[in-house]
């Protein structure tokens, strides 16, 4: 008699510690890419089910976070795909990004709103090296785009935030 035999416990206890260990850092990812609580929160979920599904084919030729960024980051470009995402209001504010682990300054938060400017490609670099810790090599893997061009969209999104922080500080006084 022919089974399908369900999942096995290890499968189980590998999703469970990737939950654990990488479920804020996802969220922040996603909302950053899609601009809506709930919408990032599907994308988490969504990324956790295709992980899990491809837990035996994972050979750790990355490392889980990186893996798992890239199956988020697909995710949400996937979503962002949609017809009727295109034509829905995503203008992000502080209070819509879901809660940091640590507190932040002002200075922290002008800069969050600047780095939700950039265009999306000099963004998700910036959020992958700066805020998931990710080093070139890491970020190219996620994004399929070379280590180059990932350090070149590093150069150009941190020439825009000077010049937006800098504004911001001109027009403070």
């Amino acid at each position: 008699m022919d089974t399908v035999s369900g999942p096995n416990r290890h499968e189980e206890e590998r999703l469970t510690h990737l939950v654990e260990t990488y479920q804020l850092t996802l969220l922040r990812l996603c909302f950053a890419y899609l601009h809506d609580r709930a919408l990032a929160e599907d994308a988490v979920q969504e990324t956790f089910l295709k992980a899990y599904r491809a837990l035996p084919r994972f050979r750790g030729n990355a490392s889980e976070k990186t893996w798992l960024s890239r199956i988020a980051v697909n995710t949400c470009r996937d979503m962002r795909r949609g017809a009727w995402f295109r034509h829905t209001d995503r203008t992000v504010t502080l209070d819509m990004l879901p809660e940091p682990s640590v507190s932040l300054s002002p200075r922290d938060d002008t800069i969050t709103l600047a780095v939700m400017a950039l265009p999306l490609k000099l963004r998700e670099c910036v959020l992958l090296y700066y805020f998931q810790d990710m080093n070139t090599g890491e970020i190219a893997d996620t994004l399929g785009i070379s280590q180059q061009a990932v350090s070149t969209r590093l150069m150009r999104a941190r020439g825009r935030l000077r010049k937006t922080l800098e504004q911001e500080e001109y027009e403070r006084g």
